[in-house]
């Protein structure tokens, strides 16, 4: 009595008896009005007027168990019989399966596999068709004509990319399953089921033809603690107006602050098996989302009532695509293995955080519901945390261009743009993801640095690398899609060629002579004493000997020879040349049924949503087409069955496997007896067309075509009946043999005017062994085909490690070609983080600062040297030979020295107007103590317009990047201290749809800047203050420039046009010669006497007063009569400044004489009191 059983079955008696005995309502709070209501109308009926209800006093019943009744419930009248499920209209099974799957997926374009179609059916196709630029024709059916839509089934990836990449659509493909004999049955004799096999969003593309190659594909999961939301929000409400409107939603400030949302994100890439994950808060996200740049953002169904989270308004700002999934069971780290290539190591999952773990499950199961039961092997998942990565925020990646431009978002033009060599898409990808998020760690960069130094000085040992990469296919997409179980026979040769390729770069790379390579001299070798120029630091072996221990080709090569001695290449062609004509055929079937159901106007419509024809195929057009998809079938099973054995396409060699061989064997013998009985009976008959054919409707046949040989075989038929006659005992038996007995030819089955299909005894029993030895064969090639599949995923660690190196190796020979063709240098890089932690652990606090200061004037008197070289050789002087990296090796400070720095974008696009790039050099001392070198860790720069202040502070800012990357530089020599991240305020931009102006976004950047750039950080900041009064705006702007030096102590460049900026530093002591951080530089104008002007691009130490704004303004043909006006203002508020000067300097005599009489009467006073 005290079973599960029981106990429900006490709960029924007891809710059926409305015995509320002790019950806690579980019923939802409209049932309860319900009740409620119905209590008050019959009060209302009976007492009269209304009253106000009082509850009644609480009661409490009990009872013993064993007064309840046994056994089952009796019930007096039966439960009314469930309804059945309204089916809808009576439509058509294949229109009714379509309809069931739209219910299903109802957020999706359902795509129906009907044949060689995909076809859109009900709304979908009135809505999509036009979309597609497809035909939207009506199906008659007993419920009402039904709309729809379709295109061949090979074009499928052309109109998933317009369905997906350009409508941001979700496509389910439901595709075609034979149905078993009792599922026919069921289905009205229908052949096929419909199901749904995958769900195609844009964060969840594998392979398809239209993924970008070049890029990642990630889909992201958020995972907001929604728990948590009213005590954030409670807190949030605290700030101020500014942070509690819309502008603050966009989550500028880097430093904690009160209400900030801990937020987990997690990002996969389906189509490479890539899994990260980071914890963040929602201030941090826009950044992350920009260096990330996923393609899908999953967020949990629970905040789809949340619009006003403050994560869907930072989702708004670039209009990320937003996906609403359930989470309705919660993954914990174990439950993620099945889904991993191998295990999480315990110490890295011990590091993950709760929210971390969430978003990973909430994406993880959005991932495997999309793919709808595909396996799938992910990499174990990294932790972004973990990774020693520069930072750069969502506006220092827009505004230097990393990989779009500002103006119009594309990718020519952009920083990826000018230095991509790659030749491998994997190198690619690897280059996006290095200058994305640059490293920290000097030991990455330094071993980067030597493979591309190596390179640069091995160029034929490059080229023969470069070659072998070109054979390589892209293994990391290649190896994903074996492990989701999609890969087909083109993908194992393309896979088995790239190991291929790995070995021979392996042996290269081993047989590359060790000895001993000087860094390359620039041709001006008088400029420093030859002892500078020392050995690198290793030697070509031990420089590869990272990347080859990571190589594992002894399991890869057997597989290698395995797929090479399985699939026949030749088969695989030919199989593909069919289905090119199978292709165009059904192309031409597409348009001639468009031609002629359809209008002129459909016509060219549906004609032009089709690929163009091939000229071969064009011809074809000219014969008799079928007449609608059923006969092309048909033809095509019979063109199938009467060709030629011998060149049937097989996949698999016949030395693939014994059994396979011994089917081939039998195959031969049986195509070798079909040759033979094919001669015997056209000798027997005299028909010289007599051909074994199959059909779908009459099985197999011989077929004769032509009057004579129907005439031979009548001739011969009727000396077979006489002959038989005269032997046959009666006549009946003669007649009962069947026409043509003699001749092996049986009934005819069918005849036109000019040919005729006969039964053939023979040909049918020897027909169907050649069926059944073709599907035993196609059988055993699956099984092969599986066992390679099977040896790919168990290989797939080694083959993804064998990827990695490939990709490493591209985008370090990309970087040397780089360096050869432009002029490049490898740059000095230091860790002064970890040179100025040691220093704190040996010497207490201020002990060191003589040694910084020392060791900065040795920094200081090598730049001397190499600046002076440069200057007095002109501005476009390469020839400066590179400081070796023993010159400095005592320097422990932060600093940015660059001589002959470009800007790689702006260089190469005046190249390609034949025009060169001045260089400039930068020196930044980046000490943090008050205490600095004369060389200013903050340089004020002012100038014109148009005379490249913008372009000085961005290449700085991007020299530094590559650097970090381990990309060379464009610059003659570089020195570099390696920084956590690098900050840009540079360009103005305003956000309407988020009510903010261009003067709140600049003041946004500002205080993201200001709050969260370190010692380490580089930071530049271009025209701050510009929105708002000149009185305001210079007062923001050395507001800035003096935070950065006091507070920050940052190397940072800043441009300005306010020019009192300059005496506002002098007048706070904050120059190089007062003892502070400021240096002063600017650009200029030359002109001459004619009027004529050019830009001096070259920086030189100093302040110009003077922007030359009407000269910007002439260049861009302004109005001559507006220039005329601008003039007479300008020269009015000169002359307006200089009268105000003057009065102030009397005013400032006057009253200075009048102090000094006042000085001299009060002295007297004095003097007579005292007497």
């Amino acid at each position: 009595m005290n079973g599960p059983a029981c106990r429900r079955l006490t709960s029924a008696l007891a809710s059926h008896c409305r015995g509320y005995i002790g019950r806690r309502s579980n019923y939802s709070l409209s049932r309860w009005r319900n009740v409620t209501s119905l209590a008050s109308i019959a009060n209302a009926s009976a007492a009269g007027p209304r009253r106000q209800q009082v509850r009644g006093k609480k009661t409490k019943t009990s009872m013993r168990l064993e007064d309840l009744p046994q056994g089952p419930i009796k019930m007096d009248t039966p439960l009314p019989p469930e309804p059945e499920p309204d089916e809808g209209p009576a439509y058509p099974t294949v229109v009714l399966q379509a309809r069931r799957n739209m219910q299903r997926f109802e957020n999706c374009v359902l795509l129906t596999r009907v044949g060689g179609f995909y076809e859109l059916y009900f709304e979908q196709a009135e809505e999509y068709g036009p979309l597609l630029n497809l035909k939207v024709a009506h199906k008659k059916t007993n419920a009402g004509p039904v709309p729809m839509a379709g295109f061949p089934f090979f074009q499928l990836d052309r109109f998933l990319k317009t369905l997906v990449m350009d409508l941001n659509s979700y496509v389910a493909i439901a595709e075609e399953f034979p149905n078993d004999p009792g599922d026919k049955v069921k289905s009205n004799g229908l052949m096929h089921d419909r199901r749904v096999t995958r769900v195609i969003t844009p964060g969840t593309l594998i392979d398809e033809n239209f993924i970008d190659p070049y890029a990642n594909n990630y889909v992201m999961a958020i995972h907001v603690n929604h728990h948590n939301q009213e005590t954030d929000s409670s807190t949030s409400d605290g700030l101020s107006d500014i942070n509690s409107s819309s502008n603050a939603d966009a989550g500028y400030l880097a430093e904690p602050q009160p209400g900030a949302t801990p937020i987990g994100l997690a990002w996969i890439d389906v189509s490479t098996g890539q899994f990260y994950t980071q914890s963040t808060t929602v201030t941090s996200l826009g950044s992350i989302l920009s260096r990330v740049g996923p393609r899908e953002i999953v967020v949990d169904e629970v905040l789809e009532s949340q619009r006003d989270h403050r994560v869907f308004s930072v989702l708004a700002e670039d209009k990320h695509l937003i996906t609403f999934a359930p989470h309705s069971e919660h993954l914990p780290l174990p439950e993620w293995s099945p889904m991993l290539e191998s295990e999480i190591p315990a110490q890295t999952a011990q590091s993950f955080t709760s929210d971390e773990v969430h978003a990973g499950s909430l994406l993880l199961q959005y991932v495997k519901d999309r793919l709808q039961g595909l396996s799938i092997k992910l990499q174990p998942p990294l932790r972004y945390e973990n990774m020693s990565v520069m930072s750069i925020d969502k506006s220092t990646m827009r505004s230097l261009e990393i990989k779009q431009t500002i103006r119009d978002g594309t990718f020519k033009g952009s920083l990826l743009h000018a230095i991509r060599r790659t030749v491998t898409k994997g190198g690619a990808r690897l280059l996006n993801a290095w200058l994305s998020a640059p490293s920290t760690s000097l030991e990455t960069i330094t071993s980067r640095q030597d493979l591309v130094e190596h390179f640069a000085q091995h160029p034929d040992l490059r080229d023969e690398i470069v070659l072998l990469l070109r054979r390589s296919h892209d293994s990391q997409r290649l190896v994903q899609k074996f492990a989701l179980g999609r890969g087909d026979p083109d993908d194992l040769i393309a896979l088995a060629n790239t190991i291929r390729a790995t070995q021979d770069i392996v042996s290269l790379l081993e047989a590359s002579t060790p000895t001993e390579q000087k860094r390359p001299a620039a041709p001006s070798q008088d400029t420093h004493p030859p002892s500078q120029t020392e050995p690198t630091q290793s030697s070509g072996k031990s420089c590869f000997a990272p990347l080859l221990s990571r190589i594992k080709l002894a399991d890869p090569g057997n597989l290698a020879t395995r797929i090479k001695n399985s699939i026949d290449e030749e088969g695989l062609v030919q199989q593909h040349q069919n289905e090119d004509s199978e292709a165009s055929h059904l192309m031409t079937l597409a348009s001639d049924v468009v031609a002629s159901e359809g209008t002129q106007g459909d016509d060219a419509a549906s004609s032009s949503a089709l690929v163009p024809l091939p000229k071969a195929a064009a011809a074809k057009r000219k014969r008799q087409a079928p007449a609608s998809l059923r006969d092309y079938y048909y033809n095509a099973a019979v063109a199938a069955n009467t060709s030629n054995d011998d060149g049937a396409a097989f996949v698999m060699r016949p030395e693939a496997s014994p059994g396979l061989r011994a089917l081939h064997a039998e195959l031969a013998a049986l195509v070798r007896e079909k040759h033979v009985l094919a001669e015997d009976l056209r000798r027997r008959t005299g028909a010289a067309s007599l051909t074994l054919r199959w059909t779908p409707n009459l099985g197999h046949v011989c077929h004769v075509k032509g009057a004579k040989d129907l005439r031979r075989i009548a001739d011969a038929e009727a000396a077979a009946k006489s002959k038989a006659k005269s032997k046959a005992e009666t006549e009946d038996e003669a007649a009962g043999n069947g026409d043509g007995e003699g001749i092996g030819l049986g009934a005819v089955v069918s005849s036109s005017r000019s040919t005729r299909a006969y039964q053939a005894p023979a040909w049918a029993a020897l027909g169907r062994r050649l069926h059944q030895t073709r599907w035993e064969v196609g059988v055993e090639e699956q099984r092969l085909f599986a066992d390679l599949r099977a040896l790919v995923v168990a290989n797939l660690v080694k083959l993804r490690r064998n990827a990695g190196v490939l990709d490493e190796l591209d985008v370090t020979a990309s970087f040397a070609r780089l360096a050869d063709e432009n002029g490049w240098t490898r740059p000095v890089l230091r860790d002064t983080h970890a040179a100025s932690t040691t220093a704190a652990a040996a010497s207490p606090a201020g002990a060191g600062s003589d040694g910084d200061s020392d060791a900065t004037a040795t920094a200081t008197a090598a730049a001397a040297t190499a600046t002076d070289t440069i200057d007095n050789n002109g501005n476009n002087d390469n020839n400066t030979t590179a400081i070796p990296n023993t010159a400095t090796t005592t320097i422990t400070t932060a600093q940015h020295l660059v001589l002959g720095g470009r800007h790689p974008t702006v260089e190469l696009g005046l190249r390609e107007r034949g025009r060169t790039f001045t260089q400039n050099d930068c020196q930044l001392s980046g000490t943090a103590s008050a205490a600095t070198s004369a060389t200013g860790r903050l340089w004020l720069i002012t100038g014109p317009n148009m005379a490249g202040k913008s372009t000085y502070l961005r290449q700085n800012a991007v020299i530094l990047i590559l650097a970090q990357a381990g990309c060379p530089v464009p610059a003659s020599y570089a020195e570099l201290s390696v920084a956590d991240a690098v900050f840009s305020r540079v360009g103005s931009a305003d956000d309407l749809s988020a009510d903010r102006s261009t003067f709140m976004v600049e003041m946004l950047e500002t205080a993201a800047i200001l709050r969260a750039a370190t010692p380490r950080s580089f930071v530049i900041m271009d025209e701050v203050g510009r929105g708002t009064t000149p009185e305001d705006g210079a007062a923001v702007a050395f507001a800035a420039l003096h935070h950065l030096v006091t507070v920050n102590r940052c190397r940072a460049l800043f441009a300005t046009h306010f020019h009192g900026l300059a005496d506002m530093v002098t007048d706070r002591g904050l120059h190089v010669s007062q003892g502070g951080a400021v240096e002063m530089y600017c650009t200029d104008v030359e002109e001459d006497e004619a009027g004529g002007f050019v830009y001096v691009h070259k920086l030189r130490k100093g302040v110009n007063r003077q922007s030359h704004a009407l000269k910007v303004a002439r260049l861009a043909n302004l109005p001559e009569a507006a220039i005329t006006v601008a003039k007479e203002v300008l020269e009015k508020l000169e002359r307006d400044r200089h009268e105000d000067q003057t009065q102030n300097q009397g005013q400032g005599q006057v009253q200075g004489q009048e102090t000094s009489l006042h000085d001299d009467t009060h002295t007297k006073r004095q003097s007579a009191s005292a007497g």
